[in-house]
């Protein structure tokens, strides 16, 4: 779900590569060291999408940063895409990588990615940060599904996630083919269910603007979900925690970085 992509310089990179998993050749940059954190892009973006975030993020971190199916590098393959796929992608790709644990941050379409890997591979996961995104399809605005719903597959055409795609797919005219299966995959409803988000070990900021295109309530049944919105002064702050960015939109959460 949704989409950035920006227009910058190359990052150096500490190592680059393909992890070979479930069919699929997952595309991969490593930039940093320290703590493992793995970036999970949204939809429509390549690696170039995190340029203004990433040398932050390295200076302190082991940064994996992947491509999903799809995506940028990473080839598609005969399989629909799916949230539990790709997570286990992820999962499997770490396990490639020799990454016992890791902090993990996804954006949008990449953030419900995130929930499920928490989910389903929570021995994986050390801590979670999930920007502007939701654990079900309802969670987005009315106006975010009907205005998805409208896209065309030729609707990127002539924009700068077209441009990043050029730059490195493997087959550059598969575009279409690959807008149009994610455009019907953005529309597809779905739910990762309440209790599998209860059911979250590992510690959760929620990142969110104040009008990015989630419905404020489903952000605040997340936090409440995972154990948020109590009072504090007599139980004590809860492991997971909540921010909403004043006067931010779905794209100037990853865009605005300073």
């Amino acid at each position: 779900m949704f989409f950035i992509q920006f227009s910058l310089p190359a990052l150096p990179q500490q190592a680059t590569g393909y992890a070979p998993v479930n069919g699929l050749n997952l595309y991969y940059e490593i930039h940093g060291e320290g703590t493992p954190l793995v970036l999970v892009h949204g939809s429509y973006m390549t690696v170039a999408g995190w340029e203004e975030l990433l040398p932050e993020l390295a200076k302190k971190h082991k940064v994996i940063a992947f491509e999903m199916q799809g995506h940028g590098h990473t080839a598609d393959i005969d399989r629909p895409f799916s949230y539990t796929a790709m997570a286990d992608d992820i999962a499997k790709a770490l396990k490639y990588l020799n990454i016992e644990k890791a902090d993990v941050l996804g954006y949008s379409f990449g953030g419900t990615i995130a929930f499920e890997l928490a989910i389903t591979h929570p021995e994986l996961v050390n801590r979670l940060v999930i920007v502007s995104s939701v654990y079900k399809y309802e969670g987005w605005l009315p106006q975010v599904r009907n205005a998805l719903k409208g896209f065309k597959e030729d609707f990127f055409d002539n924009t700068p996630m077209k441009t990043a795609y050029d730059k490195v797919a493997p087959d550059k005219a598969h575009w279409h083919a690959f807008v149009k299966k994610m455009m019907q995959f953005d529309t597809q409803t779905f739910d990762l269910g309440a209790a599998n988000i209860k059911n979250i070990k590992a510690p959760v900021l929620l990142l969110m603007g104040d009008n990015d295109g989630v419905d404020l309530n489903h952000t605040v049944e997340m936090y409440r979900l995972l154990g948020g919105g109590i009072f504090a002064d007599m139980h004590g702050l809860p492991k997971s925690q909540l921010a909403i960015m004043p006067g931010k939109g779905h794209v100037a959460l990853v865009e605005d970085v300073k």
